[in-house]
């Protein structure tokens, strides 16, 4: 029997099958089963693990299985079987000596003076993390994550603002290795500690449904209204993107519904392909899960995560909010109508088969916010949602789906340790030359002292590094690069990781790279370019709202209640008038017509938008109120010529 295949469609994994595929589960089972025995100290078997031990455990299993399911290059096949195996057998190995000698090297402070055989180990260990992050991440992360591991042996040779503390090769690698700065440091603690759990429970919810449950649940509730279609894709692409956490995957799950329908009730296909990859990609900003990077937030700031989720919640609505408010202008300006109730799902047999859904959703809040048990959290509600979904007729898991399953976990798992542990390095380096601290007031002085200015420069980095990285990579880079100059420029400091987390989702929707629109281009069958440039349109608040909060931090919750909802209430108001003036039509007052003599007042809209969701100081000399009043001047005028002069469709 064939060991491994490519995947379809082009894939850059292998898809397993016979006895090396039961290997892999039975590997995964064990890593999670380490897991649940580490986090909830059940010290089964009398084992208690300490956490660096842990850590390498891990690792060496998820690097194995790495190196099992991402060929070296695409096509490979089981051309490139004996060399994965042999670098997977490796990986264990090497680990597994970190793992005997963990108690010794903190003892002996080995990553500082590591003995001879410690040096050795750590070279292969770091030379398998390379080659795992460039299976895994592709060659741009790789070649990113190979510069900045060797930055500390030739720091001290750069020019000024980039040159640092330098270290000899053999000096570095072992740090890198043993250190908890870097490889181990906060990320892989990060993963460790909390993601584990929720990867699992991302995967057990749409192996057990709950993608089909979200899809039919939108449908029931608003696919009859105009563009229902599309707004359908809002709400089952945010749902399920924020337990997947992954745009891509969140593409082609629920788009594969989402896009033949939006097309069947007239939107064009350019349309419905950036209508998706927006639901997407805003799935994975969204609470309570947002992926795994507010995770790994949570571990740099050193706060809980239910705090991130929190602060997360308003900016979140507001992107979503944008999104519908230019969808249901659209429909209306066009005369899209929704889909016939015939067409539809029942809410109520809807809920009657998948309402454990919503139950085990309920249960995963209540204990990450009123017990504040994150660590817990997802495995109480996986376990929960295993158990009731052997009851759903329609679901029920077989063995053959069990093992489909765990095999989904694994390969998630490993791709994620393979990133994790590559960007760990660039941690690393940082903290062993001492950049980070310089490269602060060296970015202070090129944005001319300007918090604007520097929040700019911000959100170019961030998007430049997005279109290379995954979400978590860039972020974690940036955390280390960018984040303290803003911090130190007197911003909200949660509110600068947001506005990183944010900027380095925009590359998905954005051309030249746009993976989000690219994959949902090729279900839509619409060429890629246009589909981009029209999720660069519906996504439009998502290149604003980072500015907003950052600036104003009581549009992620801190600040005066007064405040917040005054804040919001602009916000609101504002996005409102951008979405309907880049669409063409305003909600109550009519849409505008074709032609050069509309352009004025849909540009007035936007403009009277963008100054009253604006907060004060974005402007020298303008506060919130003058802002606010500028943005109602220049609406107005707009609003009135549109009720003056333009059609107005039925309200749906």
């Amino acid at each position: 029997m064939t060991e491994t295949r490519e995947a379809p469609e082009g894939a850059r994994s292998n898809v397993l099958t016979g006895p090396l595929r039961l290997v892999f589960v039975a590997a995964t089972l064990a890593a999670v089963a380490l897991s649940v025995n580490q986090l909830f100290n059940l010290r089964l078997f009398g084992i208690v693990v300490l956490e660096g031990r842990y850590l390498f455990l891990l690792a060496g299993i998820f690097l194995a299985l790495a190196f099992l399911v991402f060929p070296p290059f695409r096509g490979a096949g089981r051309k490139s079987l004996r060399l994965d195996g042999a670098l997977a057998v490796l990986a264990l190995a090497v680990s597994g000596y970190f793992v005997w000698t963990a108690e010794l090297s903190l003892e002996e402070g080995w990553e500082y003076a590591p003995p001879e055989a410690a040096r050795w180990a750590s070279l292969a260990l770091w030379l398998l993390i390379l080659e795992a992050t460039r299976r895994a991440g592709g060659p741009v992360i790789f070649v990113i994550v190979v510069f900045f591991s060797l930055y500390p042996v030739f720091a001290d040779r750069l020019p000024g603002p980039i040159s640092g503390f330098s270290q000899p090769f053999w000096d570095a690698i072992p740090y890198h290795i043993l250190s908890s700065e870097s490889s181990f440091g906060i990320p892989m603690r990060a993963f460790g500690n909390l993601v584990i759990g929720f990867i699992v429970f991302g995967a057990a919810l749409q192996h057990t449904g709950g993608g089909a449950f979200f899809n039919d649940l939108a449908l029931a509730l608003v696919g009859h209204l105009r563009g229902g279609p599309a707004k359908v894709a809002i709400f089952a692409s945010g749902l399920m993107g924020s337990m997947s956490g992954s745009v891509i995957s969140n593409v082609l799950t629920t788009g594969a519904v989402s896009i033949p329908a939006m097309k069947r009730s007239g939107f064009p296909a350019r349309y419905a392909a950036g209508t998706e990859a927006c639901a997407s990609t805003g799935g994975v900003l969204m609470p309570p899960v947002m992926g795994t990077t507010a995770f790994v937030m949570a571990s740099f700031l050193g706060r809980p995560y239910i705090e991130i989720a929190i602060a997360a919640a308003i900016p979140s609505a507001l992107y979503y909010f944008g999104l519908f408010v230019q969808i249901d202008a659209y429909a209306a300006r066009h005369d899209l109508k929704g889909l016939a109730r015939a067409e539809l799902p029942s809410l109520r047999r809807t809920l009657k088969e998948g309402w454990y859904y919503l139950f085990v959703f309920a249960l995963l809040i209540v204990l990450m916010l009123v017990l504040r048990r994150e660590t817990w959290a997802p495995f109480y509600a996986t376990a929960l949602l295993l158990a009731i979904n052997q009851l759903s007729p329609r679901h029920r898991f077989s063995l053959d789906g069990f093992l489909g399953l765990i095999y989904a976990v694994g390969r998630a798992l490993a791709e994620l340790v393979a990133v994790l542990l590559g960007i760990g390095l660039i941690v690393g380096a940082f903290s062993a030359t001492g950049l980070a601290g310089t490269l602060v007031n060296d970015l202070i002085f090129l944005a001319g002292g300007s918090t604007v200015m520097l929040l700019v420069m911000g959100a170019v980095t961030a998007f430049v590094f997005g279109m290379g990285m995954t979400v978590t990579a860039c972020y974690i880079f940036l955390a280390v690069v960018l984040a303290p100059a803003l911090v130190e420029a007197g911003l909200n400091v949660l509110a600068v990781h947001l506005f990183i987390l944010y900027w380095g989702m925009v590359s998905y929707i954005t051309p030249p790279v746009a993976l989000g629109a690219f994959a949902a281009a090729s279900l839509a069958g619409t060429r890629a370019l246009s589909a981009g440039l029209e999720a660069m349109r519906l996504g439009s608040i998502i290149y604003f709202v980072p500015f907003f909060f950052v600036l104003n931090p009581a549009l992620i919750g801190e600040g005066p209640p007064l405040d917040m909802v005054l804040t919001l209430a602009g916000a609101v108001a504002g996005i409102w008038l951008v979405g309907s003036g880049l669409q063409g039509y305003a909600a109550g007052f009519g849409r505008c017509r074709e032609g050069p003599a509309w352009i004025a007042p849909r540009a007035l809209l936007v403009a009277g938008g963008l100054f009253l969701a604006a907060p004060g100081g974005v402007l020298p000399g303008l506060g919130h109120l003058a802002m606010a009043g500028i943005g109602l001047a220049l609406a107005l005028p707009g609003l009135l010529v549109v009720r003056a002069k333009a059609s107005r469709p039925q309200v749906a």
